[in-house]
């Protein structure tokens, strides 16, 4: 069930210039929460007409609701301009398409914002291994989120500032040989996405993969977020049927 809350901030403040993380008092909201699912926000007092979503961070027993966020245009523009006090106008926990949080080791791996989620994934498991992307070692900030949770870290940068020099998908290798991984969960770049997705089908691991797509309702009715299954030609819808699919669905 999805709740509608006019939410208090809390907390918005910048990790990086480009990269913020907000807090804000969604107490519906924060108590039916689960891993990979997403909230619609929108800031009535704005110039969009969209709500934006975004993948939830925290959901804690105070009632607080956390997400992270990339300035790119003018919603998230205007996002970053607000103040504790503010009131955000806030749909969710939206999704049935949630992350396996079920025993078994998994490895949780992201690039850019799509790192986002699985920081609440990992909050729900026990000690699972961590692969953190960027394209520089400025953009791997997203370690230290996932330090109190993780048994491992492995860190790719496009440069080699840090960590592997490459794309995620060349740590695989290292941390197949390191850990005995069931199962794996994945946010970030198509790209990225996708070359995990078979490496995974490779090393006869399952895979799951969390979709971002541009939104408009947020709630399955305009069907501006469907995909294809790959494996009966179903579509999907994203933000209904998702946001995480199984990746031999989607690849």
């Amino acid at each position: 069930m999805n709740y509608l809350e006019q939410a208090e901030i809390v907390k918005n403040e910048a990790i990086i210039p480009a990269v913020w993380q907000m807090k804000f008092h969604a107490p519906q909201i924060a108590r039916n929460a689960r891993p990979g699912q997403f909230v619609n926000v929108h800031y009535d007092g704005g110039t969009t007409f969209l709500r934006r979503p975004f993948g939830i961070v925290d959901a804690s027993s105070q009632g607080t609701v956390t997400i992270i966020y990339r300035i790119v245009g003018t919603g998230t523009q205007e996002l970053a301009r607000l103040h504790p006090g503010d009131i955000l106008n806030v749909e969710g926990p939206l999704g049935n398409g949630v992350f396996t949080t079920s025993p078994g080791r998994a490895l949780l791996a992201g690039g850019g914002v799509g790192l986002a989620p699985l920081i609440f994934l990992a909050k729900k498991l026990d000690h699972p291994v961590v692969l953190v992307a960027g394209k520089t070692a400025a953009e791997t900030f997203w370690t230290r989120f996932f330090e109190p949770y993780a048994e491992d870290i492995y860190v790719t940068t496009d440069d080699g500032s840090r960590g592997i020099q490459g794309f995620a998908v060349q740590a695989l290798p290292a941390i197949f040989k390191d850990h005995s991984i069931d199962r794996i969960s994945v946010c970030g770049p198509t790209v990225m996405m996708k070359t995990i997705a078979e490496a995974a089908a490779k090393a006869d691991i399952s895979c799951e993969v969390s979709m971002e797509k541009r939104m408009a309702c947020g709630i399955g009715v305009c069907l501006g977020c469907t995909f294809a299954s790959k494996i009966d030609g179903r579509r999907h819808k994203v933000c209904a049927d998702g946001p995480v699919f199984p990746a031999k669905e989607v690849f």
